[in-house]
């Protein structure tokens, strides 16, 4: 399905657990008024925190255990079943804990973005902020970025930077990074409802009136900076 300029922009938006950064993007959807929809909620475990939030806000919900399918093939073509029901615009991946088959990722290709907890293309994958601390990296942070079948490598749509301070545990960092996951997504969520967001020809991300896609957070400062 393809939105219009006269119909609202359909999100499927998937988690794992506690969905923080999907109840920001449904908040900031209804507060701001933007030109799109929440369609759906679908979580990979059937006690999600999540899930519960979702239906307060009345919000249609759904989940799949994957323990329950005898391959990642086979969960997959369920979970694509079942994000087809709600006929997306865009699917959302907000801390969904599943690595994607490429035959899904395929099926939603260049409509499906993702919330990764590192400045990709440095640290794919988990456990980001335990290697940013290891390796003495000074600056850490969020990608925003379309999903592709390489894990965590898809053209870049918005990043958020935060220092690594001296004394941090992975569970600091990780609270630090959040605070600024919870401004970068919810923009770039709202860009793709806008319809600003376009990808070249050489893979790189434009989004039209912004300049700079880069949100600064530092301890100091009281609030966020978005630099734009």
């Amino acid at each position: 399905m393809s939105a219009t300029s006269s119909s609202p922009r359909r999100f499927v938006i998937l988690i794992s657990g506690r969905g923080s950064n999907m109840q920001r993007v449904a908040q900031a959807c209804r507060e701001e008024g933007w030109p799109a929809t929440i369609a759906a909620v679908i979580a990979s475990r059937l006690d999600a925190p999540g899930l519960d939030w979702a239906r307060s806000q009345g919000i249609p919900t759904s989940a799949l255990d994957h323990r329950q399918f005898a391959s990642r093939d086979a969960f997959d073509a369920a979970l694509a079943q079942e994000v087809d029901r709600y006929q997306p615009d865009y699917v959302l991946l907000a801390g969904f804990m599943r690595v994607l088959t490429p035959a899904f990722v395929q099926r939603y290709a260049g409509r499906m973005i993702n919330i990764h907890p590192s400045l990709l293309p440095a640290f794919p994958g988990l456990h980001t902020h335990a290697q940013a601390i290891a390796t003495g990296v000074r600056a850490h942070g969020c990608t925003v970025h379309f999903v592709t079948p390489v894990l965590d490598h898809g053209p870049i749509i918005a990043q958020g930077c935060v220092p690594v301070l001296d004394g941090d545990t992975p569970e600091v960092l990780a609270n630090r990074v959040l605070d600024v996951e919870h401004r970068v997504f919810p923009t770039a969520a709202r860009w793709l409802a806008e319809g600003r967001v376009t990808t070249g020809t050489d893979g790189r991300v434009e989004v039209a009136g912004v300049t700079d896609r880069l949100f600064l957070w530092a301890p100091e400062v009281a609030t966020p900076v978005l630099s734009n």
